[in-house]
């Protein structure tokens, strides 16, 4: 069974559609995250900054000396990148790494808006996220009202920002259906550029993809994502667009199996990757190598000369990814249980 991510002629079979949407409940099922990194303890640090040894830091917190965020340490506390640190009324300039990017993969649906706040009481795609310790989600780019398909967030405003700028040229890949064929002459429109009320704008390839009746369906990438540009693109070359499912960003691939309102959080190898691709470097020193994707075949031949950086070119990410998630989930909990067998028999 092929387990790449969700390709753009599974959303023109219907194939895509037949994935089951998620329930719209107030409380979504609980999920959790996976553990945050261990900060490091206050005495630790200190004594590490050459204030003395460990025990004495330990009495200099439990004197009242130390302060953390102007509140009273006390022994045991941990800290984290960003906290101020008083030691008798001074500030102490401590060297701790701020923590690395978290991304979360969302299925959005229709009818969702992304926004904190609304006016109109419409739902948010932020209800549904997991809540974060410290800091909070922001998201890379925007989908909007009717739009569906793959969002991105992240706790790293840095990396937001680079995934979304344009001078670092991240595609978006779209799944779009509009209400008419376009002409060859429409179709070079839409390559060579069309004039908006916000400047020019042009795919960077644009694929067919058949359609039924008065619908057709094309697959379009762009390097921007300017408020509702593939609709208001298609509208300046006299076409609607009836449906628009985003299903790829950059290197990250929609999952395949991520329900409709599900997310997922990227692991470490995936994250590794997106966070390069962004030109960010490194996640950290002890972030495991990077395993490069398999590639992503496209069932078109012609598609796959028409495109420069689509689907179909290698080092994408996320088409694995839940799939290789619940099999290590899986894998870990079978460990577990047998861990105590072995103990038994080894005694």
């Amino acid at each position: 069974m092929n387990t790449k991510g969700i390709q753009f002629n599974e959303v023109v079979s219907g194939a895509f559609d037949e994935q089951p949407h998620t329930p719209d409940t107030t409380e979504p099922a609980k999920r959790v995250l996976s553990p945050q990194p261990e900060t490091p303890k206050l005495h630790k640090v200190l004594a590490q900054s050459g204030l003395g040894s460990r025990l004495e830091m330990e009495a200099l917190i439990g004197q009242g000396r130390v302060l953390v965020n102007d509140q009273p340490a006390h022994v045991g506390q941990r800290i984290q990148y960003g906290d101020h640190v008083k030691v008798n009324g001074k500030p102490l300039h401590l060297r701790i790494e701020p923590p690395p990017p978290r991304i979360l993969a969302y299925h959005k649906p229709t009818g969702e808006i992304v926004s904190h706040d609304d006016p109109q009481s419409r739902p948010t795609v932020f209800r549904k996220l997991p809540r974060l310790q410290h800091g909070k989600w922001q998201s890379v780019g925007r989908l909007d009202l009717n739009t569906e398909g793959l969002l991105l967030f992240t706790n790293s405003g840095e990396l937001a920002n680079k995934l979304m700028h344009p001078r670092f040229g991240l595609e978006r890949e779209y799944a779009v259906r509009v209400l008419g064929a376009l002409s060859n002459i429409e179709k070079a429109k839409l390559l060579a550029g069309v004039q908006l009320e916000d400047g020019e704008a042009r795919f960077g390839s644009l694929e067919e993809g058949g359609g039924e009746g008065a619908n057709h369906w094309y697959r379009v990438t762009i390097q921007e994502g300017r408020n509702r540009e593939v609709r208001r693109m298609f509208e300046a070359v006299g076409h609607a667009v009836s449906r628009l499912i985003r299903i790829r960003y950059g290197k990250m691939l929609l999952p395949r199996g991520l329900k409709r309102g599900d997310w997922m959080e990227l692991d470490a190898l995936d994250t590794e990757q997106l966070v390069r691709s962004a030109g960010l470097g490194r996640v950290s020193a002890k972030t495991t190598p990077v395993r490069q994707s398999a590639a992503v075949k496209s069932t078109s031949p012609a598609g796959n000369k028409a495109r420069t950086g689509g689907a179909a070119g290698n080092g994408f990410i996320g088409g694995e990814s839940l799939s290789r998630q619940r099999r290590d989930i899986k894998a870990n909990a079978a460990r577990k249980k047998a861990a105590p067998r072995r103990a038994k028999m080894g005694g």
